[in-house]
């Protein structure tokens, strides 16, 4: 079943959005680092589809446009962004996330 993500961005409440988090900074990062491997993840993944169709024929002379090789482009470009699709997962609860322990001091001992 596919989501509904819309393609657009649109209007949020800024309270809303932060009330998960209770700090909208927290939320901007959250979501940016999801956003990220979303990213992350469709590159890697039209990487390895378009990587079908290099070959031998990378030179100069053979310069052509390739009909399946155009279609899968415009695929990837009408999905939603990655920072739209982390901000619906992150509206529906889809999203898990944890803050670091605040107690602990990297390489140092508390007393």
């Amino acid at each position: 079943m596919e989501k509904k993500i819309p393609t657009n961005t649109i209007t949020r409440d800024i309270k809303n959005l932060a009330a998960p988090t209770g700090n909208i900074y927290e939320t901007v990062v959250i979501l940016s680092k999801r956003a990220n491997q979303i990213a992350l993840a469709e590159k890697k993944e039209l990487a390895k589809k378009l990587e079908e169709f290099r070959g031998d024929r990378d030179t100069m002379d053979e310069v052509f446009e390739n009909k399946e090789q155009i279609e899968i482009s415009k695929y990837y470009e009408r999905q939603p962004k990655p920072d739209l699709v982390a901000i619906s997962e992150f509206e529906n609860g889809e999203l898990y996330y944890r803050f670091a322990k605040e107690d602990g001091v990297a390489g140092g001992n508390q007393e």
